[in-house]
């Protein structure tokens, strides 16, 4: 329609009438389905293809189809790809070891090592807080503490000096590496990263502090990414990497030290060969046994000392040489077995059982 005037078209003539003030009105038919065909030559052609295809069905599968497609196109080049899978594949198998470990296992040794302020003491102190409910004003030597239902840990602080890093890097099971972010890596993380390698190379995992000088979420994100690489790089792809923003009360996040100390509870530790074989003692406490009277009488006369600690490793006898770190060789004249001072949870239940019985 066009300016009121309608233009009527026959199929027959091919003429076009033009009417005014005409008004056509047309049904509006809903679209029509589709009829399938049911008989003819394009049903049949179709049929007749259809029963082909079930009696012999197509594979689907290209390289059953075309194998030559996908054959090897460099034999040389193929060699060296499986012969290198194969000697990855065959780095990850280890000899079987012998478990020596007994029944009531000594506390595992964790070791807190890291350049000078860089908050060692506060994660000890945040750490026995959360496993003991307990505040710690000053950590001197070795602390123990019982994590869980057959585990104990004994925190190590260890002190600046290359000396201490070697005794700590032989005897513990694990190593939690304090890096200070504001900072970066410094020289006695390095220094420690090397000693360990000599000595083993127990567990190891990086925690980050002073993220909370960063001023911004960017700044904040983009040292995370870089200290992780460079980590990654010094220890293993992957070594686990944790986070210490902020504090409160002295004390790192409730959050930040409970994703670590479930970390540190469900750790599996090396079974590394010379330490199962050979006795060893972190000594927790020491003792002066030397009658007063000599004493009083010589202030140089030789001392009886009384060492207190777990013995790991192998089995621990009298008149047998040991050497005692920064004091030199000597015979220990007597072994004496003392009660554990730190029961696990499961074995005082089991006592107390047997008590009621």
């Amino acid at each position: 329609v066009f300016n009121n005037q309608a233009v009527v078209s026959t199929q027959s003539t091919g003429h076009y009438y033009i009417t005014n003030n005409l008004r056509i009105v047309m049904d509006e038919d809903p679209q029509r389905t589709h009829k399938k065909r049911k008989a003819g030559a394009k049903f049949n052609k179709k049929k007749k293809r259809k029963q082909e295809e079930e009696e012999n069905p197509v594979d689907t599968d290209a390289r059953k189809r075309n194998p030559k497609a996908f054959s090897f196109q460099a034999v040389n080049k193929t060699a060296r790809i499986v012969h290198r899978a194969l000697d990855k594949q065959t780095r990850k198998h280890k000899v079987p070891e012998v478990d020596r470990t007994p029944v009531d296992p000594p506390p595992s040794l964790v070791a807190v090592v890291g350049p000078p302020k860089c908050g060692k003491t506060t994660l000890i102190r945040s750490l026995v807080k959360h496993y003991t409910k307990q505040n710690v004003n000053q950590v001197k030597g070795p602390l123990t503490v019982v994590t869980g239902k057959n585990r104990r840990c004994t925190f190590v602080e260890c002190p600046n000096d290359i000396s201490s890093m070697i005794d700590v890097a032989k005897v513990a099971d694990l190593v939690l590496l304090m890096v200070d972010a504001n900072f970066g890596f410094e020289m006695e993380i390095f220094e420690f990263l090397n000693i360990a390698q000599a000595h083993g190379l127990p567990r190891i995992m990086g925690v980050l502090t002073h993220l909370d000088m960063l001023k911004t979420g960017k700044a904040m994100n983009r040292t995370k990414r870089t200290l992780k690489h460079r980590f990654w790089t010094e220890v293993h792809n992957g070594a686990k990497l944790f986070y210490l923003s902020s504090m409160s009360f002295d004390l790192y996040n409730s959050r930040d030290v409970l994703n670590l100390a479930r970390f540190i509870s469900v750790m599996k530790f090396k079974v590394l060969t010379w330490r199962a074989t050979h006795p060893y003692i972190v000594v927790d406490r020491v003792e002066d046994m030397t009658d007063p009277e000599l004493i009083d009488k010589n202030k140089k006369c030789d001392r009886s000392v009384g060492l207190y600690g777990w013995v790991r490793g192998a089995n621990l006898k009298n008149d047998t040489s040991v050497h005692v770190c920064g004091v030199g060789d000597h015979v220990i004249s007597d072994v004496s077995l003392l009660a554990d001072p730190a029961l696990l949870p499961a074995k005082t239940k089991r006592n107390q059982l047997v008590a009621g019985h």
